[in-house]
Formats: C-alpha cells, structure tokens, sequence
C-alpha cells in the first residue's frame, strides 16, 4: 500500500469517525488539570513511572483489533450510562478534591463513551485496551497506608524466621530485624505494595497477549500478587544475610542499590516462567 492509498484510508476514517474524535478531543483539553497532576504523580514517584507507558499501549491494543471492528455499529445504550456516571464521578471528585476519584472517573468516562460509540459486539473485542488505562492511576492515599504497615510486619516476620531457620542469630521488634551488629528496619518501600502495581500491569498485558481462554489470564494476573511479596521478602532476607556475613556498608550501600532492580527482574521471569507453564499444555499421544 503507497502513501497515496494510507492517506485516502486515514482521510476516510477520521471523516466517518469524526464525532468520536472530537468528543475525545474536548474530553482531554477539559481534563487537563487532572491529566496534569496525574503526569507528575509519574515523575515524582518513580514506583508509578511505568504510567508513562499505560496510553500508548491501550493505543497499541485497539489498533492491533482494528481489523476485527466492524462499523456500522449499533450505539450501546449501557455506555452512555456508564458515560454519566463517569461525569457524574468527576464533578464529585474535582469538587472534593479527590484525586483517585477523579482520575478514575476519566477512565470510566472514556470507557463509557467508547463502548456507546462501538457498541457491544466491538469492545468485546478490545475491552482489555480500557482496563488496562486503571494501571497508570497511583494507588490511593488512604489503601496505601492501611496495607503498608501489615505487609511491612508480614515480611519482617517471614524474613526473622527465615534468619533463624538456618542459625543466624536475630531478634525482631516490630519492623525491626536486630542482628548482632546491626539493625535492619523494614521501611516502607521495603513493603512490596509500590512494585506490585508496576508487576500486575506486565503480568495482565503478558496473560491478555499469551495465554487464552479466561481461567489462565486471570490465574496469572493475581499470581502477581504473591510474586511480589515473596520477591521482595527474599530481598530483605538476603540484605540481612550479607550484613550478617559480609559487612554492613555492602549490605547498606552497593546491595540496597542494586536489590530493588533485581527484586523486580527476578519477579517479572517469575510471571513469565508461570505464563509459560499455564500456556503449555500435553500433547497428546
């Protein structure tokens, strides 16, 4: 196909599909105060950089499907109802100044609008593109600092026992592993709910791409959960293990620079090696 034919396809879709376009286009200039405090969550934090990404792959994910959309299609009467609510949600969060609410709301405002515009038959297809926009929003204050603490306490008792399993001398007070030189708190960011966001985000895409039938995705996608957690608690383990037996500055300095990103790497081939073994199957004989 030259440049002349893709031009005339391009001309002809904005033309048939204009309406769609500019609504989407009035939609983004009217939210752009919440765009804009959104993008900085994504620079500021960089546990929610991956936000960055989100967009252009739910753009990749529809497009993949273009070909599988079938036009005229019937409005859906459920999408404008989830359309008002998605409004209606944004006025209540801009007026309480609730940024979850109102971040969330955009999504259900573009879902809703694209699923009237689509109709039912054609965002079946692509559904997974709109699910997918809900990881770039941040988790909320308020879940945040209630699961923060007990999955802090989770992973120090966890890595005590450890510790002790295999004879290395420790007591643990609270989020606080105490070895016998050195001290070994588990923080906040040692707690494992920032990186699991960033991992249920690759884990749903890998599972929606790779694996089919609706069983396997969905095993997959929550498997990211207890990944993420035992990940991070063999992190800690292991900093404790090499302050016990190496030094404290190693542990402190060149291991707690590098863990976070092997943590990470480590739980990602985890997901992946668990994709593997649901999409295989026996042959038979």
């Amino acid at each position: 196909m030259n440049q002349t034919d893709t031009r005339q396809r391009l001309i002809q879709h904005l033309t048939v599909h204009r309406y769609y376009y500019l609504l989407l286009a009035a939609l983004t200039l009217l939210s752009v105060p919440v765009l804009k405090n959104l993008i900085a969550d994504w620079i500021r934090d960089d546990n929610y950089s991956h936000g960055f990404f989100i967009i252009p792959i739910s753009i990749y994910l529809i497009y993949r499907r273009r070909h599988d959309l079938a036009f005229p299609a019937a409005p859906s009467r459920a999408g404008m109802a989830v359309f008002i609510a998605g409004c209606l949600g944004l006025i209540l969060g801009i007026a309480a100044s609730e940024f979850f609410t109102t971040r969330l709301s955009l999504v259900v405002i573009i879902t809703g609008m694209s699923l009237y515009y689509l109709g039912r038959a054609n965002f079946r297809k692509v559904w997974f593109a709109f699910f997918f926009l809900l990881f770039m929003i941040p988790i909320p204050a308020v879940v945040y600092n209630a699961a923060t603490f007990p999955m802090q306490l989770f992973a120090t008792k966890v890595t005590a026992g450890l510790l002790q399993l295999i004879g290395v001398p420790c007591v643990r007070h609270g989020n606080v592993i105490q070895l016998p030189d050195y001290a070994l708190e588990v923080l906040e960011a040692c707690s494992g709910l920032r990186s699991l966001v960033t991992l249920m985000a690759l884990a749903a895409l890998y599972a929606y791409l790779t694996l089919p039938g609706t069983v396997r995705p969905i095993i997959l996608f929550l498997a990211a959960i207890p990944v993420a957690v035992v990940t991070n608690i063999f992190r800690i383990f292991v900093t404790a293990i090499a302050a016990y037996a190496i030094s404290t500055s190693f542990a402190e300095d060149f291991l707690h620079e590098i863990s976070g990103l092997l943590v990470f790497v480590t739980a990602l081939v985890l997901i992946l090696i668990l994709g593997g073994i649901l999409r295989w199957r026996k042959r038979p004989s």
